[in-house]
């Protein structure tokens, strides 16, 4: 099997991963608002290959859903797509120019911060139009419900992309489906970084309960 074989099955791999992962995987968190963890297989399929094999699988995923499990069409479908690809995309071309365990870790932190901000806004301006509601109602939830989904959202699959891209890799690699110089550290995780990622874990699913509380 030549490389270019062993990247497409790869890849296509980590695509139907994701769709699966999309699709029995969501659970309600504030309002109509889900978390699905297919990010986190988006992410890692960016930090093994680079940023365009991030955007397609996140336009590949979200096409699929919108088809089979979505009920928000192509409206919710492009959300979809800015969703992921402002985390995956983002942490996967930071870790591209500082291919070691700190820009890997610095590039999930950027995506997470840059999907909190590119969401907000994107809700602002798309939310009233597929969801059917006044614009003025959506600012108002911005705060109180957008903002700390999307952090949740965004902790989750940072420290869950933390946790699970070593062992990913490393399965990949015995598999030889990709090559040794594609891991994205030759040394072993740090306990820091696992720590720090159930440390977001745990935190996120406080803040969870604390918001179906308010909810």
């Amino acid at each position: 099997m030549n490389d270019k074989t062993k990247k497409l099955t790869t890849v296509g791999m980590l695509c139907a991963l994701a769709y699966v992962v999309a699709a029995v995987g969501r659970i309600p968190l504030v309002l109509f608002l889900k978390y699905d963890p297919k990010d986190v297989i988006i992410a890692i399929s960016g930090l093994i290959f680079g940023p365009l094999t991030s955007f397609l699988i996140a336009f590949i995923v979200s096409l699929a859903e919108m088809v089979t499990i979505s009920e928000n069409g192509i409206i919710g479908c492009l959300m979809n797509i800015i969703s992921s690809c402002s985390f995956a995309c983002t942490a996967a071309f930071i870790y591209s120019k500082k291919r070691k365990l700190s820009g890997a870790i610095g590039g999930l932190f950027c995506g997470w911060g840059c999907q909190i901000v590119v969401m907000l806004l994107w809700n602002y301006l798309i939310t009233p139009i597929y969801m059917g509601y006044p614009r003025e109602a959506v600012v108002e939830l911005l705060i109180p419900a957008f903002l700390p989904f999307n952090l949740i959202k965004g902790g989750l699959n940072a420290s869950i992309t933390m946790l699970l891209y070593k062992p990913v890799v490393t399965a990949l690699r015995r598999s030889r489906l990709i090559e040794t110089t594609q891991m994205a550290e030759k040394s072993r995780l740090k306990v820091g970084v696992i720590l720090v990622a159930l440390l977001i874990i745990i935190t996120c699913t406080l803040f969870i309960f604390t918001l179906k509380g308010v909810f």
